[in-house]
């Protein structure tokens, strides 16, 4: 039995053949790729699939030096085909996360930017919603806000009109655990509006927000871990799933929030159903605008 509730009969915790980065139908050849937190964890896991699924140029953003240099050469001894482009930034940082992102598609060299994987995060403070500062409370949500902000506002006007952009995001943003996840919580849930302005802008573009799965990573062991859950999931789902994403296949899901856990065959046979309604969308139940726009009469 899953651990959590899921629209789909089928309920995964590895990768699957549907979202196989070697099927030819996900293919990412000649694509170039961003992954934040890509050094370790699902950041390197993701970086792995795009390149099997035959992606050109990956770049990796972290804090630490070494892990993205490991997870560097870790790709290009399987994949020798593959420029990977390394820069060791706090991604907190605007400064560094422009300068990253310039050295790697200047502005003005006509190149772009097909997919960006905005996976950098931290738990913030982990105490009760009255136990911890003020400041702690408020630095962990900038921290993570900031990340996802720094990442769109250097992605879009490199982005290529039709590219994907996947927020790894949390369950934390909607499912209630208690106030020890309250900064977290409450960061996660503003980046997903973050990116869901990012999509209403760029029509063209795909936008995705994602529960990852509980996945055996140092940020997650900080939360917990998968001790506290008695249950994991395999790094190779989210990974698998993110290059799923910036296939045509999931384009019906675009502007959604999704698990990767539930079963992608058994989404697109709800695809109809998806497009039509709020089914997936983070937004006020029963509110009649669809998507919450607001529509252009009311501020005449």
């Amino acid at each position: 039995m899953p651990p959590f509730p899921s629209p789909t009969k089928t309920w995964h915790s590895t990768a699957y053949p549907s979202i196989s980065p070697a099927r030819p139908e996900l293919s990412q050849k000649g694509k170039t790729v961003l992954i934040t937190g890509g050094g370790t964890g699902i950041g390197a896991g993701t970086a792995h699939a795009f390149a099997e699924a035959g992606a050109t140029r990956i770049a990796l953003l972290g804090r630490r030096e070494q892990p993205l240099l490991d997870t560097k050469a870790s790709i290009q001894k399987q994949f020798s085909n593959v420029e990977v482009f390394t820069a060791s930034v706090d991604v907190t940082n605007t400064n560094e996360v422009n300068a990253a992102f310039e050295a790697f598609v200047p502005l003005d060299s006509g190149k772009k930017i097909n997919v960006v994987v905005s996976n950098a995060g931290t738990t913030g403070p982990m105490g009760g919603f009255l136990a911890v500062s003020d400041q702690d409370y408020l630095d962990g949500i900038a921290s993570n806000v900031s990340m996802a902000w720094n990442v769109a506002r250097a992605f879009v006007p490199r982005a290529a009109p039709d590219a994907t952009a996947i927020d790894v995001n949390s369950n934390a943003a909607h499912v209630t655990y208690g106030d020890a996840f309250a900064s977290y919580s409450v960061a996660k849930w503003a980046n997903i509006r973050l990116w869901q302005l990012v999509q209403f802008n760029n029509p063209g573009f795909s936008v995705y927000s994602i529960q990852p799965g509980v996945v055996d990573t140092d940020m997650n062991r900080l939360a917990g871990g998968i001790k506290a859950m008695n249950y994991e999931d395999h790094v190779s789902l989210p990974a698998s799933f993110n290059v799923w994403l910036a296939s045509p296949e999931s384009d019906f899901l675009k502007g959604k929030f999704l698990w990767t856990n539930w079963d992608v065959d058994e989404l697109k046979a709800q695809a109809d159903e998806i497009e039509k309604t709020h089914k997936y969308s983070v937004e006020m139940v029963g509110y009649p605008f669809g998507g919450g726009n607001v529509p252009e009469s009311a501020w005449a």
